[in-house]
């Protein structure tokens, strides 16, 4: 739930300069495909400029500098991940693996178990 107490004000401004900032970065992309005959150093440097500059105009608005933020402390965040050893992930992968085997054959089971009820047992056809 969002907290009440925070409140959100974009400005015209704002708004323009994350038009102008997402206009450039597809004008960067637009850039690449257009450049098609070009060496692929130019074609790249159009589409990372673009994005580059998108970004620099982006981080001047107030949404952008929030998406910066966000960005940034959910980097820190996921360097703060505790990740399991390659023990860990071994046994976890076989735990997995051996579930989906068992369930695999109870499924197996359950449909061959209904099968032979409705078609031999109800209807009366050998199959």
């Amino acid at each position: 739930m969002a907290n009440p107490n925070v409140e959100t004000v974009t400005s015209g401004a704002d708004r323009a300069k994350v038009a102008l900032a997402v206009a450039v970065a597809l004008a960067g992309l637009i850039g690449f495909y257009a450049l098609s005959q070009q060496l692929m150093i130019a074609r790249i440097g159009a589409l990372f400029g673009g994005l580059l500059a998108g970004a620099a105009i982006a981080s001047m608005s107030g949404p952008g500098q929030r998406f910066f933020a966000f960005s940034k402390d959910s980097w820190n965040e996921t360097r703060r991940v505790v990740w399991p050893d390659r023990k860990e992930t071994t046994q976890v992968t076989l735990i997995v693996f051996a579930f989906v085997v068992v369930m695999a054959i109870l499924l197996w089971l359950v449909d061959k178990s209904l099968e032979w009820a409705l078609y031999d047992l109800i209807l009366g056809w050998k199959g």
